[in-house]
């Protein structure tokens, strides 16, 4: 429910659990509250009343706009923190004088060519700087069922002048007090999303990305924390872009006791001309309320996704269950090969094959060929066809892949369309994996990537798609733009990428498209937009995974991580790990085959039925569940987590030992989200337990009979 109470000018989003609030003060919106739900008390008694020494007064008012908390605060009368939204006029006035205009109460609308949440309840707050004719407009949107808000604005030059602006970012906020801590994910590639936690300190902690991507580095989420948040307890506020290009996201512990949260769009080389009448929209932020803990943010985040982002055609559908042909062909493949993959995975639960990179053009290594989407007769003779053929002969789907955004300098593409590749005139371009990036920005570049995409789907029975992005963009230019305009080229970079899922995703209702970037390098919502899950990372190491998949479960839900089962020793750590460890592992995302079946040992290969058949049992678990870490693999030598159902009528534990000692001590897990009152039987066994003691008392692993890397799963229904 939206409420504007007239009596105090105060604005109230809220639901059964939570409260966002914010009143006018000087015209102003002065942001007052964002927690676990309240009363419609008057909250303004927390604003400061005066200015300090030094610091300059609200016109009309003893107080400084340093001291008020300001919903979209600006720079140039007296706020020196840090501002979500600058501007230049043509004289050079940098002075934004936003002052409150309207406001409405609407359905959520979709803003076209861009990725946003769906089904909530939009107040939209207009705010007009009258001397320089620009609005902002600002859109806050609340769900009855999820405890998130989430935030955008846009920005509308009214005058017949140009405005640039340097700063767009999304939202601010400010909380009370600076005793938090600040948790982020950051890592490479084939090390993604490894948790970082901090305290805020006075100053500002910032992350961001320059990549042109939201990067494996760093990821568009932060979390603000109590100092003392726990998985279970404590109060946590997250913050998830929606924005798959160069973010930044901060937190600053200011000199007034306050923490501001904000960030956006990043506004290092940045600008964005604003010509009379036009319109320029930032992306879209979700925030996230838990009093229950880290662990309760996250569910909070999932259950957002997955009933509000991501595509409910294919949110809870059955995943294709894949065998990925990358890691045990690479490139060196012909159809023969190919085939004896796809008979030696038939009749084993395994749905669809998917063939990765090497089939069209040149491309016999990573050296040429990318842009060329035409088959390669001379490795695949007879072309796709007869290989799709064979899979639907075995009752399997096919998939294939693609790297639409890329091109080698060795390819007919680039000798036709040279200019085509981001690069700077006079500068040499930059090669990474041998190849450059096309210059999506353009609108005959985006047309050529949709006409040869489409003709290999629309000739084909293709029923899956792996979408990858190998390689981060540098010599951020682009020859078709006029130089008072290259600072736009990042986010331009991005609307052309929805573009490209707009036509090809959407216009392919029938395709399930998989997300990859070099594995993890482009895992953030608005890529869960257009595709229900991403390649989660490169590295398929099971204990790898447990750190990749646990960091990546902070802000996106299992049914997202893309995870599957490779053959050892591992090809990124060399580490052997069970077959069996390696599946349940894999089974805690939508789970697939990365390996040459073909090639498995008759006991390997028999054991797959089983897999997939434990998977299958659990997949509504994974698809719809609420998630639980109950065993940080980042802080000790062993690893847990469980889902449990939304009606509490079934759970799912995964624990995987991952360094034994000699005589070290047992384990007792501690399950949660469990009815206390019901009786669970441990599947498997007569064993019944109450949901009170498996949650208070826990159950004993068994340390003593495992050794490194072996797991244990534990399913348990209600009786």
């Amino acid at each position: 429910m939206i409420t504007y109470l007239a009596e105090n000018k105060t604005f109230y989003l809220e639901n059964e659990r939570v409260t966002y609030a914010f009143d006018l003060f000087e015209g102003k919106p002065s942001h007052l509250y964002f927690g676990q739900k309240v009363h419609h008390d008057t909250l303004s008694h927390l604003r400061v009343t005066a200015a300090t020494s030094c610091e300059a007064y609200i016109v009309g008012n003893r107080m400084s706009h340093n001291h008020v908390s300001h919903e979209v605060p600006v720079y140039g009368q007296g706020e020196y923190r840090e501002p979500m939204i600058t501007y230049e006029t043509e004289t050079g006035d940098l002075i934004a004088e936003l002052e409150y205009a309207s406001h409405r109460v609407i359905p959520q609308t979709k803003y076209a060519g861009m990725p946003f949440t769906f089904g909530g309840e939009t107040l939209e707050v207009t705010l007009t700087d009258a001397i320089n004719g620009v609005d902002v407009i600002l859109s806050y949107t609340l769900f009855d069922d999820v405890d998130a808000v989430t935030r955008t604005c846009r920005i509308e030059n009214k005058g017949p002048h140009t405005v640039r602006l340097s700063r767009a970012f999304s939202f601010s906020f400010d909380l009370y007090g600076t005793d938090y801590d600040v948790i982020s994910l950051h890592g490479c590639w084939a090390n993604e999303r490894k948790i970082q936690r901090t305290p805020v300190h006075r100053g500002v902690y910032s992350i961001d990305s320059k990549r042109v991507s939201s990067s494996a580095s760093l990821n568009p989420f932060l979390a603000v924390v109590d100092r003392t948040a726990t998985e279970t307890q404590g109060r946590v506020w997250g913050v998830n872009l929606v924005y798959p290009s160069s973010f930044r996201l901060f937190v600053e512990g200011t000199q007034n006791g306050r923490t501001r949260v904000g960030g956006g769009i990043n506004d290092f080389c940045f600008s964005w001309k604003l010509e009379g009448g036009e319109t320029f929209q930032t992306p879209e932020v979700v925030l996230a309320f838990s009093n229950e803990g880290i662990g309760g943010m996250s569910r909070v985040f999932h259950d957002t996704y997955r009933k509000h982002l991501i595509n409910p055609a294919q949110v809870g559908m059955s995943r294709p269950l894949v065998v990925n042909n990358w890691e045990a062909t690479y490139f060196n493949f012909d159809k023969e090969r190919l085939c004896a993959i796809i008979d030696a995975s038939a009749g084993l639960g395994i749905d669809t094959f998917v063939l990765d990179d090497g089939w069209f053009g040149k491309r016999d290594d990573d050296h040429s060929g990318l842009g060329d989407w035409f088959v390669n007769a001379k490795k695949l003779v007879g072309g796709l066809k007869p290989i799709i053929d064979h899979c639907h002969e075995k009752g399997m789907k096919f998939g294939l892949w693609f790297e639409p955004e890329m091109v080698n300098p060795d390819s007919d593409l680039y000798r036709a369309h040279p200019d085509w590749a981001i690069h700077c005139p006079g500068h040499t371009p930059t090669e990474a994996r041998n190849q450059y990036v096309l210059d999506i920005t353009r609108p005959e570049v985006r047309d050529y990537i949709v006409k040869v995409v489409s003709d290999i789907l629309d000739n084909h029975e293709i029923d899956y798609v792996k979408w990858d992005f190998n390689r981060n963009i540098t010599e951020m230019f682009s020859v078709s733009l006029p130089a008072d305009r290259q600072r736009e080229f990042a986010h331009r970079y991005a609307l052309g990428l929805y573009d490209l899922c707009e036509r090809l995703i959407f216009g392919h209702p029938n395709v399930f498209f998989e997300g990859c970037s070099s594995g993890g390098a482009r895992f953030d919502p608005a890529m869960l937009y257009y595709f229900a899950q991403s390649w989660t990372s490169d590295d398929t190491d099971a204990v790898m995974r447990t750190r990749i998949q646990y960091g990546t479960s902070l802000c996106y839900p299992l049914s997202s991580q893309s995870c599957h089962v490779s053959v050892c020793p591992n090809h990124q750590t060399g580490r052997i790990t069970p077959i069996s460890a390696r599946a349940d592992i894999a089974h805690l995302g939508a789970t697939g085959y990365e390996l040459e079946v073909s090639r498995m040992s008759d006991e390997e290969r028999n054991d797959i039925p089983r897999q997939v058949s434990d998977y299958r049992k659990m997949e509504n678990l994974v698809l719809h569940g609420d998630f639980y870490r109950l065993i940080s693999p980042f802080d000790n030598r062993a690893f847990a987590v469980e889902l449990v159902a939304k009606d509490k009528s079934e759970a799912h534990v995964t624990y995987m030992q991952i360094l034994r000692e000699f005589h070290c001590e047992s384990v007792a897990l501690r399950l949660q989200g469990l009815d206390p009152d019901a009786l669970y039987r441990l599947e498997g066994t007569d064993e019944t337990w109450h949901g009170s003691t498996l949650m208070e008392v826990g159950i004993l692993t068994p340390i003593h009979t495992m050794r490194d890397f072996h797991t244990q799963t534990y399913h348990f229904k209600k009786v």
